[in-house]
């Protein structure tokens, strides 16, 4: 695939960026992490040839110097709130992050419960985090939060926390989602260590919107699509602009906290050392693009891909129409037509002609392959065989599955596990492929071509089972379906399809 970041660039600029704001401050900085700071795959599909994890490996440079801090919203706990991407709840999440760091070799022994009111489901979680070997810290709701600065910059607010200890110059502060309190983790840090007398300063990483890039660019629109759900909206900022007669770009939320946060930067710290939201940032992805008409297009690619993942919640009533209707209003002032992915027509296409469940890839040469239901396998399943082969040089006639293979796994869903559908899933598939690649060369061949699907486009002319749409995205295909439903059934089984 075309590149249109330097990856490389990014991890010494963006380090050696935020050595330069820890030193600004003394030599301590709290650096709130926005968005993911681990499997950052909105981001590698908008600047093809960033890494899913390459803020993690930017962090890797400053290893040493760093400690990180989970911060959790315990009313989050109480919902078993899910991290959308990864069907998995945030207790689930601050595990998985915590383990994510301490597999670097990066230190991490702390965790925050914001908004605790011993909810059932915080106090449980902490017994496990303490039994785990987790601090586990507790920060309280605070009366007239965010308005009253005089109450929250007092013992009656921040003070009212507990303080986590930490021993590196620089904390990264994250969370497992939008709303688990950073920010707030952040300043009451700043509060307690002030009154220790120990000079600590606040900056903010937030990688979308990309603030020295137009407001209409579209990945700054793909950011506003990724998070039509939160209503973020992109807009030049005020004061940014006011002090510096610069145009940046920044999103609504920032904005509006801004002169509440800098009026309690201001009593903490007896000024800010910011003049706007841009200022407190220290993103420079921006400045590591290399090809804009690339990143350009994959971020069309991923509005568009957006919006029929917003078509398919609403078809599952998780989405509503206000969200949609701010979705097609975006895309129409951008000019984004789904029409620029071919494969999605070519799909459509071809199950309207066929009247059967229909999935097509676009390799990276342009050519769709497409795959179609069958008594033996997903359309999915079908059009993955398909593309290996196609990459392969291998004929479509070839048969890659041994059928002394393929009887027993059906015999075994049907009468053991009492399926009555024996068409095979992806991940079914893949386990039939690689065993018939033990004996068959031909089928070795195309399993080795696997990887050549990752970053491809996929569109799938009726919504996936949960099964096969977590393993196509593991195989790192860019998965989207129309919004309709493979039977008239009101339950949908992960496996029914």
């Amino acid at each position: 695939m075309r590149i249109g970041f330097d990856s490389e660039k990014y991890v010494m600029v963006q380090s050696e960026h935020i050595r330069k704001r820890v030193d600004k401050f003394g030599g301590k900085l709290y650096l709130e992490f926005g968005g993911k700071l681990f499997d950052d795959n909105h981001a590698s599909r908008v600047l093809p040839g960033f890494k899913p994890d390459s803020k993690i490996e930017m962090l890797m440079h400053m290893k040493d110097s760093v400690e990180a801090i989970i911060v959790v919203n315990a009313d989050d706990l109480a919902k078993n709130k899910m991290r959308g991407d990864l069907g998995i709840s945030y207790d689930m999440e601050a595990l998985r992050l915590i383990d994510s760091f301490r597999e670097r070799g990066m230190f991490v022994e702390s965790l925050v419960m914001t908004h605790y009111t011993k909810q059932p489901a915080a106090v449980i979680f902490e017994k496990r985090l303490k039994a785990l070997g987790i601090k586990v810290y507790k920060h309280y709701p605070i009366e007239r939060y965010p308005l009253d600065v005089e109450n929250i910059v007092s013992d009656n607010g921040y003070g009212k926390n507990d303080f986590v200890k930490t021993s590196r110059p620089l904390i990264i502060v994250t969370a497992p989602g939008p709303g688990s309190g950073k920010m707030a983790t952040c300043l009451s840090q700043l509060y307690h260590e002030n009154k220790k007398g120990v000079s600590a300063g606040y900056a903010k990483f937030e990688t979308f919107p990309i603030w020295n890039l137009p407001i209409v660019h579209p990945i700054n629109l793909a950011y506003e699509a990724a998070t039509i759900d939160l209503g973020d909206v992109n807009m030049i900022d005020p004061f940014h602009l006011e002090a510096y007669g610069k145009m940046a770009v920044n999103y609504n939320r920032d904005i509006e906290i801004f002169p509440i946060l800098n009026s309690m930067l201001e009593k903490i710290l007896g000024e800010s050392p910011y003049r706007s939201p841009t200022d407190m940032s220290v993103n420079m992805a921006g400045c590591c693009i290399t090809d804009d008409d690339v990143v350009s297009k994959a971020s069309r690619f991923e509005v568009i891909r957006r919006y029929y993942s917003l078509l398919k919640d609403k078809k599952q009533g998780t989405a509503s129409d206000e969200m949609v209707a701010r979705m097609e209003l975006l895309m129409k002032n951008a000019d984004i037509d789904p029409n620029e992915r071919k494969v999605i027509p070519a799909v459509t296409k071809r199950a309207a002609t066929l009247d059967v469940p229909v999935s097509g890839i676009e390799l990276e040469d342009g050519t769709i392959i497409t795959g179609k239901t069958s008594a033996l396998l997903g359309a999915s399943s079908a059009v993955i065989l398909n593309a290996v082969k196609t990459v392969a040089g291998l004929d479509d006639s070839i048969l890659l599955i041994s059928p002394s293979i393929l009887e027993p796994i059906q015999k075994l869903k049907t009468e053991n596990l009492g399926f009555k559908n024996t068409k095979l899933h992806v991940d079914e598939m893949l386990i039939a492929l690689s065993m018939s690649a033990q004996t068959d060369p031909t089928a070795m061949a195309a399993l080795d071509k696997l990887p050549k699907l990752r970053g491809c486009e996929m569109h799938s002319s009726v919504i996936l089972s949960s099964v096969d749409d977590s393993i196509l995205k593991r195989l790192g295909l860019n998965i989207t379906c129309e919004p309709v439903f493979q039977t008239n059934s009101l339950y949908q089984s992960q496996r029914k399809m």
